[in-house]
Order: structure tokens, then C-alpha cells, then sequence
């Protein structure tokens, strides 16, 4: 693997198989500089002096874009799979054990946290993701010297395994419409926009680049008020930043907002001038066709994580109505009950079946979803990358032709048992930026990702 090659040299990647230009072509090499960038696909009889690194019974692929992550929860897999005695249990029980944890995590532990949930993704194919980070201060509420060491830690972790990272840093002014402040929450929350504004300029200052740079996110309209996200929206619009919002999640948020504002949470972000190309609502379940043809009209995304809307009972996107009218959806492995992206992709889909009783809801649908995936989740959070063309990055992953999940499939038909049919398994390598990260299914540093990972869970919940 090219971990060494010389400044000026270029690579040539020899796939099987190329996905490119919605189509898989064989007999095309991608080649890059050793920077990663791509600099052209060519035939395999135009190569010359290229450094040929051949990739057999391989298809190769655009790496993936998970467009929204909490890393810290993966410590919660498993562990919330039950109901209380509570008979309104929901996911606010859940919550209860996200702040268990949320609580008690040290900067290390954040750290070995999320390191373990990127490598989980970039063994996936996942190159890049957009990280919903909410963990500011201390344990008890007071802010570090840095106010960004937490999101510095998240940082370094997906540096560390590979993966490019766009650290959402979110806004959390309260607990809730008429709510009294939970002292759960104490390292979430920082009341003034203002502060919050000022420790977003100095991240972004701190971290911009191509592996790693920052946007805002401003929790959902329960946790911010109308004045503050005014505030921090305008300013993420004068400096052309991402935002990213939980919006309709569940019906009590909707209700909430009713109550409060006498108008939804889209209904709200319309009417205030909120909505935007840089917005992308995570969730985005519980809406109106008003509210659907409002994200089109401005030109904003919807953010998907079906694997998480299930497991917490939220709901439906209603992705066939969303990309009926050009509203574009990306994906998100959100509380990594699960972290596979493609799970999420055909689940947006499967969960469309079961609720409308028929197949094929989303026409071409492998493709569709596939975008979802990749180009979508890149301009969601601004990913230099989400397709193999020249002059993006050599970011890829590659599928084992000869996987049992997939085997036998046909050229035409290959992207469809991809994503309806692949197990997580078949993906064999992972490149970043022209780098191997990921090698015969295994990630460099595995071992010791497991190993602090495992500590990590036994003294939390011992």
C-alpha cells in the first residue's frame, strides 16, 4: 500500500469494477497524485509510469458521507434495548440513560468514544462525517480553559482512524419551552449566543481544512429560543457556514412548538427566514405538505437516520414526498444503535414499503439511495468528496465481487445488490484522501481501538 509514495508521483487504482458517472465501468483505473487528489480515469492501456496498485475482484465506489453522528452515544449500544415499568415509556426514557453517560465522560473517554464509533464507520465505507457535537463544558456545567477541548477531542479521534470530519458545533440555550432547567444538561448549554458564537469562531479558526472543519447546529426549537436561533442563524449566513437542525423529530416537539410559537417547527424556520441551501433538518418526520414544499422552495435538505428513527419509535421520513419535489436527502447513523450506512440507505425505502404496502415506493431507487449516501451527505456538511471525479480526493471504498452477500450480481445489476443485498463484510478496503485506511476488511489500528473501547464500557457501566 502507497503509505510512502514521493511527492509528484502518481497512482493509478486498478478496481474490477469503477463506479463513476452512475454507472459501474470496468477496465477504468482512477489515478492520483500523491496529495490524493484525483487527476483523471483512464484506461488501463493509457497508463505509463503510474505506481499500479491493482485491486482484484474489487468494485469500487465513492466513499460515504454519514451526515449526522452523536460519536459519545455509541457507549449506549444495547444498552436501552427494554421498557421500564414506566407505561409512557419512550424515547425520553432513553434519554435518561444518554445523560448517564453523557455525565460522566472525561475528555479521554470522549475521545476513545468516538474513536471507536469512526473506525465502526470507516470499516462501512464512510469517509466523511458531519458530527452533531453537544458535550461543551465540564461535568458539572463549568466551561474549560479551551472551550472547545471536547470538540477538539472528537476531532483528534477522527483524524486519528482517517476520517474527514465537519464538527457541527451545536447551539443549547435551554431545556425546553416552560421547562425548569435539568442539571443533566449542564454540559450542553451555553445562554448567551453570543458566547457561543465567539467559541464557534475560534473553532473554526482552530480546525479548517480539508479532514476537519466546522459548522453550527443549533439543537432543535425546543433548546433554542426564537431570539438566539435569529442570532446564530444570520451570522452562520453571513459566513456561508452549514447548519444543521433537529426539526420535527417526534409529534411532543411539534406540539411544543405549537404551543409556544402557534406554528411547527418548519412553519417557524419558514416564516422567520430560516430555511436555506446551507440547512439541513435532521429527522424532518412529522411535517405537512406545506412544510415539504417550503424545504424546496428554499432549497434546503433533509437529513434521514432510519436506523435510529426505528429504534427510537420516532417515525417515517417521508422520503417519497421529499424527492418528489427536489428536496435532496442525505443519511445519518445519528445514535449508532447500528453504524452502516447502507442499512440506513435501504431502510429508507423498506420502512416506505411497509407503510404504503408495495414495493419499489422510490423509482430507481439503488441509485437514488445511493446519492443519498454520498453526494447528498456531501453537501449536507460540505465534504470535498461524495463521488470519483477528477480533481475531488481519492476518497473510496471497494466491495469483494466475490462477497456470499452479493456474488453472481451483474454489471447492471451490481448497485442495486449493493445496496439492498451487501453485507458490511464485503467491504474489503477503505481510502482516504489516497491513503489505505482500511485493508482486507480490517482498519489499521483496530486492536487498540477495541481494547481502549472495552475498558472504556467496563468502567462506565460497572
Amino acid at each position: 500500500m502507497p503509505n510512502d509514495v514521493k511527492t509528484g508521483t502518481l497512482i493509478a487504482w486498478l478496481p474490477d469494477l469503477l463506479y463513476t458517472g452512475g454507472q459501474f465501468h470496468a477496465g477504468l483505473a482512477l489515478v492520483c497524485e500523491a496529495s490524493g487528489e484525483i487527476v483523471r480515469l483512464a484506461r488501463a492501456d493509457e497508463l505509463r509510469d503510474e505506481k499500479r496498485m491493482r485491486l482484484r475482484t474489487r468494485a469500487m465506489l465513492p466513499g460515504m458521507i454519514n451526515a449526522h453522528s452523536h460519536a459519545f452515544q455509541r457507549v449506549l449500544r444495547g444498552r436501552t434495548e427494554y421498557r421500564t415499568t414506566n407505561q409512557a415509556d419512550s424515547f425520553w426514557t432513553w434519554r435518561e440513560m444518554m445523560y448517564s453517560a453523557a455525565t460522566r465522560l472525561t475528555p479521554e473517554d470522549i475521545y476513545d468514544a468516538s474513536r471507536m464509533a469512526f473506525m465502526e464507520m470507516m470499516l462501512g465505507g464512510i469517509t466523511s462525517v458531519g458530527e452533531f457535537h453537544y458535550l461543551h463544558h465540564a461535568p458539572d456545567g463549568t466551561p474549560y480553559d479551551d472551550p472547545n477541548l471536547l470538540a477538539k477531542e472528537v476531532i483528534r479521534a477522527a483524524n486519528d482512524v482517517g476520517l474527514r470530519i465537519a464538527l457541527l458545533r451545536v447551539a443549547y440555550e435551554r431545556s425546553g419551552f416552560r421547562t425548569e432547567a435539568n442539571p443533566r444538561q449542564k454540559r450542553f448549554i451555553e445562554k448567551d449566543p453570543n458566547v457561543y458564537l465567539a467559541n464557534l469562531e475560534r473553532l473554526t479558526a482552530d480546525v479548517s481544512g480539508h479532514t476537519a472543519w466546522a459548522g453550527m447546529a443549533p439543537h432543535s426549537v425546543r433548546a433554542v429560543g426564537l431570539d438566539y436561533l435569529r442570532d446564530v442563524i444570520g451570522f452562520a449566513g453571513s459566513h456561508n457556514l452549514k447548519v444543521h437542525m433537529h426539526v420535527a423529530e417526534q409529534p411532543a416537539e411539534v406540539s411544543a412548538c405549537v404551543e409556544e410559537y402557534g406554528r411547527s417547527p418548519v412553519a417557524l424556520l419558514e416564516t422567520e427566514g430560516l430555511l436555506s441551501r446551507n440547512f439541513t433538518a435532521v429527522h424532518a418526520i412529522h411535517v405537512t405538505p406545506k412544510a415539504v414544499a417550503s424545504f424546496a422552495k428554499s432549497g434546503a435538505l433533509v437529513c434521514a437516520c432510519p436506523t435510529t428513527e426505528r429504534n427510537l419509535g420516532d417515525g417515517v421520513v417521508p422520503a417519497d414526498e421529499y424527492l418528489k419535489h427536489g428536496v435532496q436527502i442525505c443519511l445519518g447513523t445519528d445514535s449508532h444503535a447500528q453504524i452502516d450506512l447502507l442499512e440506513d440507505a435501504r431502510e429508507l425505502e423498506y420502512h416506505l414499503r411497509l407503510q404504503k404496502l408495495e414495493r419499489a415506493v422510490l423509482s430507481d431507487s439503488a441509485a437514488r439511495l445511493f446519492d443519498c449516501a454520498t453526494m447528498s451527505g456531501a453537501r449536507s456538511i460540505d465534504a470535498p468528496s461524495g463521488s470519483l471525479e477528477v480533481g475531488k480526493p481519492a476518497d473510496f471504498f471497494t466491495v469483494d465481487l466475490e462477497d456470499p452477500s452479493i456474488a453472481g450480481a451483474s454489471n447492471e445489476h451490481l448497485l442495486s445488490n449493493i445496496v439492498f443485498s451487501a453485507s458490511r463484510a464485503a467491504i474489503r478496503e477503505v481510502v482516504v484522501g489516497g491513503k489505505p485506511i482500511v485493508s482486507e476488511g480490517q482498519h489499521l489500528l483496530q486492536q487498540d481501538v477495541i481494547e481502549k473501547f472495552d475498558e472504556l464500557q467496563k468502567r462506565l457501566w460497572s
